[in-house]
């Protein structure tokens, strides 16, 4: 794992974030939302349909995976950033906004801030506005 605040000049425009251990990469976290995760020294983001538009048109790729047991390719809902914007936290703070909207709506992280009593605190440090 990195330096855990290699990222803060990048998501600045965005808001402070946390790096975790993640399987054999890192996790991105807004408050307590996994927002993106870092393998290969390549950021990526969670998506839903609406948001993956942007990703498609930018020609970036998910994140993809092979089981170990079938040997079939995953391709997941997190896509890689496009490489301008390690040039542009401004603009990559839009992007990111729109992921931890999708990250905070997940029914997942709903059931996992419900468990730990946290439901309200996705939106309160949710990124700068």
């Amino acid at each position: 794992m990195g330096s855990r605040h290699r990222f803060d000049d990048l998501f600045a425009e965005f808001g402070p974030i946390t790096i975790r251990r993640f399987f054999g990469g890192e996790g991105l976290y807004a408050s307590d939302v996994m927002i993106g995760m870092v393998f290969d020294d390549t950021i990526y983001l969670t998506t839903d349909s609406d948001t993956r538009k942007a990703f498609v048109t930018e020609k970036c790729r998910p994140f993809r995976f092979t089981k170990r047991s079938t040997g079939e390719v995953v391709s997941t809902h997190w896509y890689s950033v496009p490489e301008r914007l390690y040039d542009d936290p401004d603009e990559l703070a839009q992007w990111a906004r729109a992921a931890h909207g999708v990250a905070g709506n997940s029914e997942s992280t709903r059931k996992k801030l419900a468990k730990r009593g946290r439901v309200g605190a996705r939106t309160r440090s949710a990124g700068k506005a």
